[in-house]
């Protein structure tokens, strides 16, 4: 959905990749269904990318992608300036080309992906869908989804009140709610199938 992540920029080269401060990480944002993510480096010594291959980035009417001055604090207070780049995702998980140049004047090829986006620190709704089961219980669509910036927490609301607690990857998690349908806040990752448990007293 449109909006702003924080997403994990993987690389094929330890000296192409986000700066440490980063966490490996960049900001991705999606805006009606485009995505960029703006990644800062480790220095200033890359100083062009191109989307593509480095025989692409050579050839007449080939369009580089310019830098930005970004700061970055490292944990120890220090600050330095470093040159950032937008770079246009087709895809979430899927890997593509992109090349850089650096003060050596020589295009390398490399390959790249965005993974795991993180809706920033905020509140979202998300649609839920569900499979399996008796099929005589639902869930409410869509639904409330939190994130602290680094992982999400979505409200499961059931169509009965029935249910005592859920188990997710081997936890318990018990109802947030005195009365009315069974609600529950289960840790989730977009996109993803999750394998949940639930357990009724009705018989």
């Amino acid at each position: 959905p449109d909006g702003v992540y924080s997403a994990e920029f993987e690389t094929d080269s330890s000296m192409f990749r986000p700066n440490e401060a980063c966490d490996g990480k960049g900001t991705l944002t999606v805006q009606d269904g485009k995505m960029t993510i703006h990644v800062s480096l480790l220095s200033k010594k890359i100083l062009n990318l191109f989307p593509g291959t480095a025989e692409q980035a050579q050839q007449e009417g080939a369009v580089w992608l310019e830098p930005t001055m970004d700061t970055v604090t490292y944990s120890d207070g220090l600050s330095e300036e470093v040159f950032g780049f937008d770079v246009p995702v087709a895809s979430v998980g899927q890997e593509f080309d992109l090349a850089i140049i650096g003060t050596k004047g020589v295009w390398y090829d490399h390959r790249v992906s965005v993974q795991n986006p993180v809706p920033q620190e905020g509140t979202y709704t998300c649609e839920v869908v569900l499979s399996g089961g008796s099929g005589r219980a639902g869930v409410t669509s869509p639904a409330k989804l939190v994130s602290d910036g680094k992982t999400l927490t979505a409200t499961i609301e059931w169509s009965s009140p029935n249910y005592e607690y859920m188990i997710v990857d081997g936890t318990q998690y018990d109802p947030i709610q005195t009365e009315g349908n069974s609600t529950f806040e289960i840790p989730v990752t977009l996109d993803t199938v999750l394998a949940v448990s639930a357990s009724t007293v009705a018989m």
